[in-house]
């Protein structure tokens, strides 16, 4: 199976300072070199494959070095093994920059400006919009991503994935536009990033085991999402999520856990919410698994998704809601295992409310507001 990551959408993208290695830096293809222009109108996407086919087909570890300026890629594809023809990677509809079938790689540094604006007011004006999106990877460190038309960042079907020190920012009232989506991956880190988007900072698909964040600051947007779930019958589960030193600023959310109210194989379990700072946060912790956007297809029913086994521990800080603590588990399946310990949320400077349904744990320590399970 491919394995493949995927980061940012455009049409046209523009890169500072980067390097996208092949296998460690020792041998430097620099794209100027394949006939790359700086001038911001020659389309240099062939002459990117160019430089990728011979790094790849370098018998040495080999850097593809971008030089500082400003270039113009469209859809592109970086495939390995290499083909002969760089033209057989064929057409990379949906994606602006796609790394697949390829190990060991590392995309360094550098600015990506997806360009998002026209296609955000395409959307909001109720047209048929053409969708032009993401890119794929192993190590993704220093960057910044600006106004991706979509999700920032996708992490899909991944193993040993690490994504540190980046920067994430999105236009304002553009939906869809996730800092970071992860999904099918195993053994993903993020951490000491920045990420202030108009969806999740970070949403955590069906399959995810083993991801681990730490260090990060979420701006708007709807805070860090397990889920939603239970989109389909046949769903895989999330298991083994640890977020540890966050902070999370005038989001809609802080930590929820989601899953349609509908019927479902998946589970949650193993969670690990901690020492985490709310900044007047509407929902700070939330499990809502009553999802059903504009009461289609779900009203009535009931979620399949087993949670079990997620601690909340050290988590502080203020609500921009009078109830900061909703668990709305599912009748048929409720939750269990909760913990909560040393959680302490006000609400205008007094104790906010909590609100429990359908759901069984403990609590250890401080509890505000007081605990309802």
């Amino acid at each position: 199976m491919a394995n493949y990551l995927v980061l940012s959408s455009s049409i046209v993208f523009f890169l500072f300072i980067a390097f996208f290695s092949c296998f460690s830096n020792t041998t430097d293809y620099n794209v100027l070199n394949f006939g790359a222009k700086l001038d911001e109108k020659s389309d240099s996407t062939q002459e990117f494959h160019k430089a990728w086919g011979s790094a790849c087909n370098s018998t040495q570890a080999a850097t593809i070095y971008v030089p500082r300026g400003r270039f113009l890629l469209k859809n592109v594809v970086f495939r390995g093994p290499s083909p002969s023809d760089y033209r057989a990677i064929g057409d990379s509809s949906g994606y602006w920059i796609l790394f697949v079938q390829v190990n060991s790689v590392g995309v360094i540094g550098g600015t990506l400006d997806a360009k998002g604006g026209a296609f955000c007011a395409c959307r909001t004006s109720g047209k048929n919009c053409p969708v032009r999106a993401r890119a794929n990877n192993i190590l993704i460190s220093g960057l910044t991503l600006i106004n991706s038309q979509l999700s920032h960042t996708v992490i899909n079907s991944c193993n040993n994935v690490m994504v540190c020190n980046v920067k994430i920012i999105a236009l304002d009232q553009s939906p869809n536009t996730d800092g970071i989506h992860v999904q099918l991956s195993i053994r993903v880190t993020i951490s000491g990033s920045s990420i202030r988007t108009e969806d999740d900072c970070i949403s955590i698909g069906s399959g995810t085991r083993n991801l681990w964040m730490k260090g990060i600051q979420c701006g708007l947007g709807h805070g860090i999402s397990i889920g939603s779930l239970a989109k389909e019958l046949n769903e895989d589960g999330v298991q083994n999520i640890t977020l540890t030193k966050l902070i999370f600023a005038g989001s809609d959310n802080g930590v929820r856990i989601k899953s349609w109210a509908r019927p479902s194989k998946a589970f949650v379990r193993d969670i690990s919410f901690q020492n985490i700072l709310m900044r007047n946060v509407q929902n700070p912790i939330i499990i809502d698994q009553n999802y059903c956007p504009n009461n289609q297809g779900c009203p009535s029913q009931s979620s399949g998704v087993k949670i079990s086994e997620v601690t909340y521990k050290n988590i502080h800080g203020t609500s921009a809601t009078q109830v900061a603590v909703t668990f709305d588990c599912s009748p048929s399946n409720p939750c269990k295992g909760i913990r909560l310990q040393d959680i302490k949320l006000s609400y205008l400077n007094k104790p906010a409310q909590a609100s429990c349904r359908h759901i069984g744990g403990t609590s250890i320590g401080v509890i505000v507001p007081q605990s309802c399970l």
